[in-house]
């Protein structure tokens, strides 16, 4: 059994209210239970949503209080992306899943890189939000890219 982000699925629930369905993971199905989850709806934000993304830090930073997340407009959602990581390790601790497979790049699931909070497409190295207490957890985190 494995969370995976549930965009990879072709569940409409990113930010712009379309998906990110891969055909490797929707292979991967076929093999291991997947339990679909968006942190970032569970965080309490609608879909389609402003885009965001993490400010003065990664995921870590932002767990630690010391990073904040930010829509393309400039509202904080900080705690929303925070509930959302939360929310997301309660349902695989009440399932007993110790592995993720997450969407890359995501400021909630992001697994090497994310956004650098510039809006401008640049990356830089980390984790999101979700990803960063998964692995705090001792959860096996991956994303589609490394399948």
């Amino acid at each position: 059994m494995m969370l995976v982000s549930a965009c990879l699925l072709g569940i409409n629930c990113k930010y712009n209210g379309k998906n990110n369905r891969n055909p490797d993971v929707l292979e991967l199905s076929k093999e291991v239970q997947l339990i679909p989850v968006c942190p970032e709806q569970l965080g309490g934000l609608s879909t389609p949503r402003d885009k965001a993304e993490v400010e003065g830090g990664d995921g870590r930073e932002v767990l630690e209080g010391k990073a904040r997340v930010i829509s393309e407009k400039g509202k904080e959602v900080t705690s929303c992306f925070v509930k959302g990581a939360s929310e997301t390790l309660r349902i695989a601790q009440l399932l007993g899943v110790k592995e993720a497979l997450l969407k890359a790049r995501s400021p909630s699931c992001g697994t090497s890189y994310i956004y650098d909070g510039s809006f401008t497409g640049n990356l830089k190295e980390g984790q999101g939000v979700t990803a960063a207490l998964l692995k705090k957890n001792g959860f096996r985190v991956l994303s589609e890219e490394e399948l």
